[in-house]
């Protein structure tokens, strides 16, 4: 009965690892295909602690357009790949951003929004703040408290940049 069952898990095994060679021999060609579309689909879901929410708001108003770029902000974790975080992360929060970036679908980027953010802002030497790079894969910094909406664009083509040269996306699908 065991033969039985190392020799199913063996066979199974093989199929796995030929499936896994096959898919990565279909999507190779389509790589860049795979790259630039998931570039120009970057969905935020934006984590909001602080004053950079309105600036993150004002990005997408009229004047600034942002989703002529491709990106769109949705409020489901389940439909974004981009996680914008604003403001000053306690140690309670993090937990609370940690169970949000596992929900989102792969390939996923985090982009850093403000002084508060990146070093922890005016609370830099509180007990209670934590830094996101600490627990998440941070991309792309942006400067500033708050920073301007400008500044949010510009970090949104800098993620689009990074995706199509790095081939984040294919790499990720692939794996």
């Amino acid at each position: 009965m065991e033969i039985a069952i190392e020799i199913a898990n063996s066979i199974s095994n093989k199929i796995m690892r030929f499936t896994i060679k096959l898919v990565k021999r279909i999507l190779k060609p389509f790589s860049g295909m795979i790259d630039w579309a998931n570039s120009y689909s970057l969905w935020p879901v934006h984590f909001t602690t602080s004053c950079c929410g309105c600036e993150f708001a004002a990005t997408y108003d009229p004047r600034f357009d942002s989703e002529r770029y491709g990106s769109l902000p949705f409020t489901h974790v389940r439909n974004t790949n981009t996680i914008i975080i604003e403001g000053t992360i306690s140690k309670k929060m993090a937990k609370a951003l940690k169970v949000v970036y596992d929900q989102m679908p792969s390939p996923k980027y985090v982009i850093a929004m403000g002084a508060c953010a990146i070093d922890g802002g005016i609370f830099y030497n509180s007990y209670n703040v934590v830094k996101p790079r600490d627990f998440l894969p941070v991309e792309v910094y942006i400067p500033g408290c708050p920073p301007r909406p400008e500044a949010v664009e510009n970090a949104i083509l800098t993620m689009q940049r990074r995706i199509r040269e790095l081939r984040i996306a294919s790499k990720k699908v692939t794996e």
